[in-house]
């Protein structure tokens, strides 16, 4: 059985994995091996980061809504509460930023959630 030799492959695998570690410092974008274990630990990075991303973003809205509702002399579980029991569902994405950019919307809700204990 003939030898097969893997120069050709090899080379185009090394090559792709110096294109992902570019901009990598040191003789993580130049040399293979050192290339290759920043490259795997970095993409297995932004996997679990994709995910915490949307963990993070949801605390950081129920930060928002709880500073706001207290405000308005309410916890933020009475006024979740209160926002289901009166049959408005709105995700908190969107109640975070009427906190923010629309205080005056933001108070009717309490009151919206006050009125339907």
């Amino acid at each position: 059985m003939a030898r097969i030799k893997v120069g050709v492959t090899a080379h185009r695998r090394h090559k792709h994995i110096i294109k992902l570690a570019s901009g990598f410092r040191g003789t993580r974008h130049r040399q293979f091996k050192k290339a290759n274990e920043s490259v795997m630990k970095g993409l297995m990075y932004a996997r679990r980061d994709r995910r915490a991303k949307k963990r993070e973003y949801r605390r950081l809205w129920i930060a928002r809504i709880n500073a706001a509702t207290r405000a308005n002399g309410m916890s933020y579980s009475r006024f979740i509460n209160g926002l289901s029991k009166a049959g408005i569902e709105m995700n908190r994405k969107v109640l975070a930023d009427l906190a923010i950019y629309d205080a005056a919307a933001f108070a009717k809700l309490v009151e919206i959630a006050k009125a339907s204990k």
